[in-house]
């Protein structure tokens, strides 16, 4: 088997003008989805039941279930409910690029929610015991001992499912929007050259993962500064 590189070339700057798409899938969905775990740690710590319960199922589904289904119910199911399409929500649902924000979003909050409330349990008690015989209140606790140290705990696992989250970007190209992924699906179909074209997507997204974790990475040391020799 011989890569026709003539055709890589060609087709590299088509598939990189959906790098745009692309990125505002990932940082959307990645903002909205830190925002939506932030909720749901904020319900699973309470003690109401109330509140946790509905927290715990919202996860259990979210994470049991594949990213794909999800983004195929709300693309193709929501639509078929009336309210849904007499909804405020209709204008951005209506459209692929909002059901896939939508699913990607509900999919990356289940999981980094997940990731928070364990670095959360992962901080030493003895330290908030410390703060507590300091005076601290609990939400002053939570903001000046938990919250710093858990960031720090946090960020290896955060970054892993950044990194997940933009290859799951590319299942967006499904509901046709024509991303990075979309965009070499369609050059896919029209030369029949499928591994010229995909090996050199998966080059392209192994590149953008190389920069996530270096990123991740400094800032891991920023945040573990004060324990370095």
């Amino acid at each position: 088997m011989s890569f026709d590189i003539s055709l890589i070339l060609d087709s590299l700057p088509k598939m990189l003008s959906g790098i745009g798409l692309t990125f505002q899938l990932l940082i959307l969905s990645g903002v909205l989805g830190l925002l939506l775990a932030f909720v749901l740690l904020l319900m699973r710590l309470t003690e109401k039941w109330y509140f946790s319960v509905p927290a715990q199922v919202f996860i259990y589904v979210f994470r049991g279930t594949p990213i794909l289904v999800q983004i195929f119910i709300i693309y193709y199911g929501l639509p078929q409910f009336e309210a849904i399409r007499e909804s405020i929500f209709w204008p951005i649902l209506r459209e692929p690029f909002g059901c896939a924000i939508l699913a990607l979003t509900l999919n990356t909050g289940a999981y980094v929610s997940e990731i928070l409330r364990g670095a959360v349990l992962a901080v030493d008690r003895g330290l908030l015991e410390a703060g507590s015989a300091l005076g601290l209140s609990r939400s002053q606790r939570f903001i000046y001992i938990t919250s710093p140290l858990a960031i720090r705990l946090g960020i290896p696992p955060y970054s892993n499912d950044v990194i997940s989250l933009l290859k799951s970007t590319a299942l967006a190209s499904t509901i046709t929007i024509f991303d990075m992924m979309g965009i070499a699906r369609t050059i896919v179909a029209e030369t029949y050259a499928p591994y010229e074209i995909f090996i050199s997507l998966a080059i392209i997204y192994m590149i953008f993962t190389f920069f996530i974790q270096k990123g991740f990475g400094y800032f891991e040391n920023f945040m573990s500064r004060h324990i370095k020799k």
